[in-house]
C-alpha cells in the first residue's frame, strides 16, 4: 500500500462521518513535504473555507496519532474546484457532457492523450468523444484526467453546485 493509500484509509471514515468525501491524497516535495487533501461535500454543495478548516482539524488529530509521514510536513486541504481532477469512476459519470483532458498509461488506438467531451462510463470504461470519434478508455489505465475550464462548465457551475 502506498503512503497516499495508507492516509486515505486512515482519514476517509472520519471525513465520511462528517459529511465529506475524499477526492484525492497527494504528497509532494522531498525536503519540505506537503500533504494535499482534496475533498468535497457529500451533498454536492460548494465547499467553503469553513469546510476546509473543519476537515483540517479533523484529520490533523488522526494524522498526529497515526503519524503516517516521517518528518515534518505541511497540510493543505482544498476543494477540487471547477476544473477539477477526475479521479473516481463516478466523477466521469457526474461530469458527462463536459470537456476533459485524459492522459493514459499506454496507447489506446495509437494515442495516450485525449481531449474531448465526456460521454459517461460503461463497464469500467470512460467514453470520450473527440470530434466525430468516440473512444472507450479503461478506467484503471488512466494516468491523469481533469475537466477543462470552458464557458459551458462555468455556466453550469453558476447554476448548480458543480464547483
Amino acid at each position: 500500500m502506498s503512503q497516499e493509500e495508507n492516509i486515505e484509509t486512515l482519514i476517509s471514515p472520519a471525513l465520511e462521518s462528517s459529511g465529506y468525501e475524499l477526492v484525492r491524497v497527494q504528497i509532494s516535495g522531498d525536503k519540505n513535504k506537503t500533504l494535499q487533501i482534496m475533498a468535497e461535500r457529500v451533498d454536492e454543495a460548494n465547499m467553503t473555507v469553513e469546510d476546509c478548516a473543519a476537515i483540517s482539524r479533523e484529520i490533523s488529530t488522526i494524522l498526529d496519532v497515526d503519524d503516517p509521514i516521517s518528518g515534518t510536513y505541511s497540510l493543505e486541504v482544498s476543494s477540487p474546484g471547477i476544473d477539477r481532477p477526475l479521479v473516481r469512476l463516478k466523477d466521469f459519470e457526474r461530469y458527462a457532457g463536459f470537456e476533459a483532458r485524459v492522459d493514459m498509461n499506454f496507447l489506446v488506438e495509437g494515442r495516450k492523450k485525449f481531449k474531448g467531451k465526456l460521454l459517461g462510463i460503461q463497464d469500467d470504461k470512460v467514453a470520450i468523444r473527440m470530434k466525430e470519434e468516440t473512444f472507450e478508455l479503461p478506467f484503471g489505465e488512466i494516468r491523469r484526467a481533469k475537466l477543462l475550464l470552458t464557458q459551458e462548465l462555468l455556466d453550469a457551475a453558476q447554476q448548480t453546485d458543480l464547483g
